[in-house]
């Protein structure tokens, strides 16, 4: 209490949170604002296998870009620590070798997406229409991924800078693009499926250009010493590409249960799948907001370690766990009295809305299980620790996998139940590896 106590009182910690967590908030919250779109105006087409390709194709993509979210993680660690220890030449390395992990890792999830999406289509056991529309979506959807994974790099370089305002500016321009596109493309030129695939396509390109932009603005144009000699040696790599290995094996897990839902709800019906989509819409909208506050305790994590100041990592942690409970709990009350308004502005097939009113408790309950795991997250990326998270991540996993098993008879009931109790492993096993924050001072001193 009295730490907490002493991060209320202290204006600087206060200002500093809301000056990255108001901005980051804004821009996230922009992002399921844009799945939202996607739902509602593919839901206004005439069948229930429109929705549900969009929902599988969309998973099997953001599942490739989430994947490759450690770009962000990474680079926001990273930077932010350079930036406390003042080394502008560190700080342009890690952008430099950051967007150059971009090229390559285009490759590998273009190829594999290309190798192993019709079988895993056909392993979903979903209807022949809806697997060509999906398979149609991802396809188009593809051509936008170099930029998609550009601007992880950028929004986490930018947040690692403490430049908050410079990332919302990039992504809101271009979610704005994807949100009038998608109308445009689907309505106007009647291009359905396909039209919302290239809307986003156009979108994220028009983001990572401005996201390029801005980062030129911001980085320090000094002459890049020993370039060559940085660039070639193993050693200068290594730090960031650990990290990243970890993170990678951390979001894998993780975006391997977000596709299992999918999945599984594949299997018990076209309505199912659309409606459990609808649902982790909402998710994503609270996910994002709370993320931002995350985000924000991402930026001071690595500025007190790289300042090696202890009480100003208290004080950013009290506070940041302080108000995502907060927002939890207007989410959870939100997703309580309106959830069947929510179901209905995505969508008016009375199948999918009649589907996805029975699971509105659970929506319900996972702002309030999930808060502590993005704190938890936000502390660990900040740190970069990202050995610790990868090891919980793969531990929630194990132990949940039986109880998801045992629960099948349940259906869909049993999908969700299974989800909710891995969210809450996640927080747990997070929460009890940082009871060891005092020694991180001293690894990275």
């Amino acid at each position: 209490m009295a730490i907490l106590l002493d991060a209320w009182r202290h204006t600087g910690t206060r200002q500093r949170l809301f000056a990255l967590a108001i901005p980051m908030i804004l821009s996230n919250l922009s992002v399921p604002l844009v799945a939202l779109v996607d739902s509602a105006v593919v839901g206004r087409l005439p069948h229930a296998y429109q929705l549900g390709a969009v929902a599988v194709g969309g998973s099997i993509y953001t599942m490739l870009v989430w994947t490759c979210g450690f770009l962000r993680m990474g680079s926001t660690g990273f930077a932010a620590q350079a930036a406390g220890r003042n080394d502008l030449q560190a700080l342009r390395y890690i952008l430099l070798q950051s967007l150059g992990l971009v090229l390559v890792l285009t490759l590998i999830c273009v190829a594999l997406a290309l190798a192993f999406m019709p079988q895993v289509l056909v392993w979903m056991d979903t209807s022949g229409d809806l697997q060509v529309l999906a398979q149609e979506y991802v396809l188009i959807r593809l051509y936008g991924l170099p930029a998609a994974l550009m601007m992880h790099v950028l929004a986490g370089w930018l947040l690692g800078i403490q430049n908050a305002r410079a990332a919302l500016w990039m992504l809101l321009t271009a979610n704005s693009v994807n949100i009038v596109l998608d109308i445009y493309f689907v309505f106007g030129l009647h291009w359905e499926v396909a039209g919302a695939a290239r809307a986003s396509v156009l979108a994220e390109w028009s983001g990572a250009l401005l996201g390029l932009f801005l980062a030129w603005r911001y980085v320090d144009k000094g002459p890049l010493l020993n370039f060559w000699q940085h660039i070639l040696m193993w050693s200068n790599w290594r730090p960031l590409l650990s990290v990243n290995r970890d993170i990678l094996i951390r979001s894998l897990a993780l975006q391997g249960v977000f596709f299992t839902v999918t999945f599984q709800g594949a299997r018990l019906g076209d309505s199912t799948v659309a409606a459990n989509a609808l649902l982790l819409n909402g998710l994503l909208l609270c996910s994002y907001a709370l993320d931002g506050l995350a985000h924000a305790l991402e930026a001071l994590t690595g500025h007190a370690l790289g300042q090696q100041d202890r009480r100003a990592l208290r004080r950013a942690l009290s506070l940041v766990s302080l108000y995502s409970l907060l927002a939890g709990l207007v989410f959870a009350v939100l997703f309580w009295l309106f959830g069947d308004l929510f179901i209905a502005l995505q969508t008016n097939i009375p199948s999918v809305q009649a589907t996805a009113e029975n699971y509105l408790i659970y929506l319900a309950l996972l702002p309030l299980i999930t808060v502590w795991s993005y704190v938890m997250d936000g502390l660990f990326i900040g740190a970069t620790r990202a050995r610790e998270m990868r090891n919980s991540m793969l531990l929630a996993v194990l132990v949940c996998a039986p109880v998801a098993w045992l629960l099948q008879g349940l259906g869909n009931h049993g999908l969700w139940i299974a989800f909710l109790f891995f969210m809450a492993l996640r927080a747990v096993f997070l929460g009890f590896t940082a009871r060891h924050l005092s020694t991180w001072f001293q690894a990275s001193a």
